[in-house]
């Protein structure tokens, strides 16, 4: 059985990253290039995977606060509603008169999704609003950032967290190459098998001694944990030279839009609650699990309870698995 949880207090995880509204479009496959097809429906959707983030570990249970920018328009509003709604505190979000809230157009079909994002109030970002939250940073327990705000803003965040002694995780999405000196801040990354292989410069396609031998290379080059997120087969850590797989569990699959954001999230609430890694990334892989079913990255989020409680077939509970 899974010991009981006992906090002082709540896990303090400080999220720097986007804020989007989701124009989430739903047909039966996704279209051919020059191809019209008609969709079966629209949802607008609060995300960006900042806000995501946030909003997954505030229903874990966390005192979460989001350091990120929006627009004065419906959309921003809309957004720091349903953030407040969901516990987390938007005091260091700035609303800006000049830009338009970030937006994401989803293409969503049974099986898959399609992304295309444009900023708007992210590309606002910048270090030095970052650096005016430095005190609420350097009292987390926990930073957490991504890759959809400008590269300076992300640099800040770590650089700032590192020197406050605060873990940090950087989830490296969407897929870019990213400079050595942002690396090095990182304590943990969390690519997917995409976003590894771009890092790491190897094909994608390799096969599983390729990246098993890429996570053992990087760790000794950056001296950090890689987390590789590999959606439906779960995730997997090299620790002490040793391969880890926690195996995802079998589910019907309604919206895969927000599962690494969930997985992120519940990752990094365990590390913020003094879990050792393994134990953090069972909650995460879990956690993902759950949030496929349901449609909405943000409304996804499980909470605690709904992860301790979850059955599947094979297991009793998530007791089995923490």
């Amino acid at each position: 059985m899974m010991e009981q949880i006992s906090l002082r207090r709540a896990p303090r995880i400080v999220i720097v990253g986007s804020l989007n509204m989701d124009l989430v479009v739903s047909a039966e496959r996704m279209p051919r290039i020059g191809e019209t097809i008609p969709g079966s429906s629209i949802h607008y959707v609060a995300g960006g995977k900042g806000a995501n983030q946030a909003v997954g570990c505030a229903r874990l249970g966390a005192d979460v606060q989001m350091v990120g920018a929006v627009g004065n328009d419906v959309f921003g509003q809309r957004i720091l509603s349903e953030m407040r709604q969901s516990g987390v505190n938007t005091d260091a979000i700035a609303i800006l008169d000049d830009k338009a809230t970030g937006i994401a157009a989803i293409t969503r079909t049974l099986d898959d999704n399609s992304i295309i994002i444009v900023p708007g109030a992210n590309a606002e970002l910048t270090a030095e609003r970052v650096r005016q939250y430095w005190s609420v940073i350097e009292q987390a327990d926990l930073l957490l950032v991504q890759l959809e705000i400008p590269l300076d803003a992300v640099k800040e965040a770590l650089q700032l967290a590192r020197e406050a002694g605060v873990a940090t995780v950087l989830n490296p999405a969407p897929a870019q190459q990213l400079p050595t000196a942002i690396l090095q801040l990182a304590d943990y990354i969390t690519p997917n098998e995409t976003e590894f292989a771009q890092l790491a410069e190897y094909a994608e396609a390799a096969g599983e001694n390729v990246w098993i031998a890429a996570l053992a290379a990087w760790e000794k080059t950056f001296a950090q944990k890689v987390v590789l997120t590999r959606g439906k087969q779960g995730a997997a850590i090299m620790l002490n030279g040793q391969l880890h797989t926690v195996q995802a569990p079998l589910v019907e699959v309604v919206d895969t839009t927000g599962a690494g954001d969930c997985l992120n999230a519940a990752f990094g609430f365990g590390l913020a609650s003094g879990w050792d890694t393994v134990k953090s990334l069972r909650l995460a892989v879990k956690a993902a699990s759950i949030s496929v079913r349901r449609f909405g990255a943000q409304a996804g989020m499980p909470t605690m309870s709904e992860i301790e409680s979850a059955v599947d077939e094979g297991e009793s509970s998530i007791t089995s698995l923490l």
